[in-house]
């Protein structure tokens, strides 16, 4: 279920960082106007929230780019079958030490939120954003066909 997830994130930021950095943008602004519907924050809620969970993104966003879409794209200009034992074990290495620090970025975001928003919106915080990556997929296989 866990890799389901960190896959499914790991493909979103995927088509987030393949756009223009205008789409990236859009796609940032959707989903943050879809969380602040889902969540319906109070003021103060809202003005110690958006810190947190922009920084939080903002640092996955950065592992993401700086250490796993390296490390794919190394995998990708090789070619699996042409990597040795040491290499592929080297490249696996790194991805799951990036994507640890990914779950424990997501956990720390949770420890730092449950105080801010409770933990009722935290769970509506995860539902909101399950609910955009499905948007998003949906549209970007939509694109795909067309």
């Amino acid at each position: 279920m866990k890799i389901r997830k960190v896959l499914s994130i790991v493909a979103l930021f995927a088509l987030v960082s393949f756009g223009q950095a205008d789409k990236r943008d859009q796609i940032k602004q959707l989903k943050s106007a879809r969380i602040a519907a889902a969540l319906n924050l109070s003021a103060a809620e809202s003005q110690k929230f958006w810190p947190l969970y922009l920084n939080s993104e903002e640092r996955e966003y950065e592992i993401r780019h700086n250490k796993i879409r390296p490390v794919t794209n190394k995998i990708d200009e090789k070619g699996i079958d042409a990597l040795s034992q040491k290499e592929a074990l080297q490249y696996l290495v790194t991805l799951e030490s990036a994507e640890d620090e990914i779950v424990n970025l997501r956990k720390k975001l949770i420890y730092d939120l449950k105080p801010v928003i409770g933990t009722k919106k935290i769970l509506k915080l995860r539902k909101a954003e399950d609910d955009f990556t499905k948007l998003l997929m949906s549209k970007y296989s939509k694109s795909k066909k067309d």
